[in-house]
């Protein structure tokens, strides 16, 4: 269903994502993230519409629509690394940054941080280029909302 958007964006110099893309794209890395613990609980997918909603201007319907589609993207995507190094490429950083903060977001939102959430959390910050002390100071915004 995704291949030809995972093939576009996992070439060596992938184009920018379009709007749509990049909501898509990002937002499958939010759903990855929370499932990372095998626990993808109602919560997580509850935060994870509600930062669509606001980072995208969607309606609740459209943020569960867009939530749904990522999740089918999440299933069919490359491994890890290769997924997100190429939304490094595709993503300019000022977004890159804003889903770092809703990565938080969505990890903190159950209650419970796990070695499995925490471990991938580190691993994609890194990838996508964010700093640690960016992300550092994005986990702390998310805890505050």
């Amino acid at each position: 269903m995704f291949s030809d958007f995972l093939s576009r964006l996992t070439q060596p110099k992938p184009d920018p994502l379009v709007d749509d893309d990049a909501r898509l794209a990002l937002t499958a890395l939010l759903v990855r993230i929370a499932r990372s613990d095998s626990d993808y609980a109602d919560t997580e997918m509850a935060r994870i519409d509600r930062i669509s909603a606001e980072r995208f201007g969607l309606s609740p319907f459209e943020a569960a629509a867009l939530r749904s589609q990522a999740e089918d993207l999440e299933a069919e995507a490359p491994d890890t690394v290769r997924f997100t190094r190429a939304i490094k490429e595709a993503v300019a950083y000022s977004d890159r940054l804003g889903v770092v903060q809703a990565m938080w977001s969505v990890v903190l939102a159950d209650g419970q941080r796990t070695g499995e959430e925490d471990s991938l959390l580190r691993l994609v910050v890194s990838l996508l280029g964010v700093s640690d002390v960016d992300s550092a100071l994005a986990r702390q915004k998310a805890a505050k909302s």
